[in-house]
Formats: structure tokens, sequence, C-alpha cells
């Protein structure tokens, strides 16, 4: 079996993306106007099944990691757990106590901020291991700078079917898309500057 490397893990996921991005636009709105049952659960369960494949394609990336690798996941899993947890825990208070009303619909944004943390609390965890995760393509890996055109994409088109369509669901996807992807790209901005080498005045 060949090894798993990061550039094919990083290729996996961006067409499991792809994919996730394509059933969302075209495939699970259909899910609110049919009226067969049947159908009606395979639309609505259609989006997971990528989302499946990324979880899978996580766990064989960490099973196959050396051990000081596997320990920086862990800990990323348990930090990322406990931001999930915790935000789920103060918003069903609120939403119990009638402060603020929320539907079924933000369940759909548990595992992408789970995602989300767990990237950052193993970035975090790799820097304070000494070690420079891959985010700049620099270990085989896609570069950072083709991975955000792909996620500034991914996100015009969401912008672009919401906008067709005037759903606020949808609208609401593509702003947080939008603003997830501009918070990534100015702290990896952030990051590079402060790497970058001073330059002598001349």
């Amino acid at each position: 079996m060949p090894r798993f490397t990061e550039k094919r893990y990083q290729t996996h996921v961006i067409l499991a993306m792809l994919l996730y991005v394509a059933v969302m636009l075209l495939a699970w709105p259909l899910a609110r106007g049919t009226t067969s049952l049947p159908l009606k659960i395979l639309l609505a369960l259609l989006p997971a099944l990528p989302m499946l494949y990324v979880i899978g394609l996580m766990v064989r990336r960490v099973r196959d990691s050396d051990e000081l690798q596997q320990r920086t996941h862990l800990i990323a899993l348990g930090a990322s757990t406990a931001v999930v947890g915790v935000a789920s825990l103060v918003g069903g208070f609120l939403a119990a106590s009638g402060v603020v009303h929320l539907d079924g619909s933000i369940l759909t944004w548990v595992f992408p901020m789970m995602l989300i943390s767990y990237y950052a609390a193993q970035w975090w965890v790799a820097r304070h291991y000494g070690n420079d995760p891959s985010c700049d393509g620099s270990d085989g890996g896609i570069p950072l700078r083709w991975r955000l055109l792909i996620l500034a994409v991914l996100t015009g088109l969401g912008a672009w079917f919401a906008y067709l369509r005037h759903d606020a669901l949808d609208i609401g996807m593509a702003i947080g898309m939008g603003v997830s992807v501009a918070c990534f790209a100015l702290v990896r901005g952030f990051i590079y500057l402060r790497r970058s080498p001073v330059q002598p005045d001349r």
C-alpha cells in the first residue's frame, strides 16, 4: 500500500469538499420541496457522505503518522471537542431560555467548527513541539495559496447560488464560509509577515 502522503491527503480532502459543496448547492435544497419521505431522507443525508469520507481520511492520516504526530492530533482533537462542547452548551442554554432562537440548521455548523478548532489547535501544538505544520506545502503538500484559492472559489459559488435562490440559509452559509476563509487568510498572512526576515536599510 503506498504511503499516505500529505499531498494525497490534501487532494482527497479538496475533492471531497468540492463534492460536498456541489451536493449542498444542487441536491440538498431539493429535500425541502419533495413530498416523498424516502427521497427527502436521502437528499437530506446526502451531504453527510463526503464528510464521512473526510473523517475516514483523518483517521487514516492519524493512524499512519508517527508517535509525536499522533500526540499532536490527540491534543488537537481534545481541544476541538472542548471548544465545540462549550459552544454547544452555551448555545443550548441561551436557546432554552429564549435569549436566542435557533433551529436545527445550526447543527450543520458543528462539524465545520470542530474542524476549524482542530486545525487551529494542531497548528498551536505543533509549534509548541518545535514543528511547523504543513501550511505552506513545503512537505510536498498543496501550497497554501492554492488551497485558499479553492476555498475562495467554493465560497463564491455558494454566494452566487444563494443570490440566485434568495434563500436565507444559503446566504448565511455563504457568509459564514466567506468570513472563515477571510479570517484564516488574515491569520496566515500575519504569521507569514512575522516570519519574514527584516531587510536591512540600504
